[in-house]
């Protein structure tokens, strides 16, 4: 990313609290500067260009704009987010709006209906939505209880272990728009067939003994 930008380049991080973008000049989120950096983040080494000043404390999905004009920006993060908030469709609205181009990383589906990632369930406990990158849009899907319930809708324990860092989330780099689409399912047999055939096409071969030579290969 940091041979995209140049210097000269205004840059805006939405939903940074955890990790922030040490390059961006502004930060937009939920949570007060103070308390940024809750992972594997040194406040005290950092080299923010931010600062207290450029620090936009706000619900970022509270459907009001954000406090800038159309394209301010030229570039505008916002990685590991939208897999969290209630209205990922909203935020990326305003990342279009906001700036002229940017990166969204979300959690693929590998990971997110993956058991065991950090704890007895699919994915993580905190996320709300399951994410697809659909002809070079990103589609999300409400994640129901299901997944965590049925063997069917999500890949066995240590499956998880076995996937590339590439394989764990989607990276999308945007011109112009960032499209985001909820997709809504009506019917249960749909949703059922979303969850479980997405399972049967990537699950590694039936059996312990190529089960284990698959994930022997990957992690060479």
């Amino acid at each position: 990313m940091l041979e995209r930008l140049k210097d000269r380049d205004l840059v805006l991080d939405v939903g940074a609290w955890a990790h922030p973008f040490e390059r961006a000049d502004w930060v937009i989120d939920l949570m007060p500067y103070e308390t940024r950096g809750l992972y594997y983040y040194d406040r005290e080494q950092a080299d923010e260009r931010f600062s207290a000043e450029t620090w936009v404390q706000r619900d970022i999905c509270s459907r009001e704009p954000w406090p800038w004009p159309d394209d301010h920006f030229d570039f505008a993060v916002c990685a590991q987010t939208l897999e969290d908030v209630r209205d990922p469709v909203w935020v990326c609205r305003e990342l279009s709006r906001v700036a002229r181009a940017g990166y969204v990383e979300v959690p693929s589906r590998l990971e997110e209906q993956s058991w065991g990632v950090h704890g007895p369930w699919a994915g993580w406990s905190h996320h709300r939505w399951l994410c697809d990158v659909v002809d070079g849009r990103l589609e999300v899907v409400f994640k129901t209880s299901l997944v965590h319930g049925r063997e069917s809708d999500h890949f066995p324990a240590g499956f998880h272990a076995t996937l590339s860092d590439e394989e764990r989330v989607h990276a999308i780099w945007w011109e112009g728009e960032i499209a985001c689409e909820e997709r809504v399912f009506l019917e249960a047999a749909r949703l059922d067939a979303y969850l479980a055939d997405f399972v049967a096409s990537h699950r590694p071969p039936d059996g312990a003994e190529g089960r284990r030579a698959r994930w022997t290969r990957r992690r060479r």
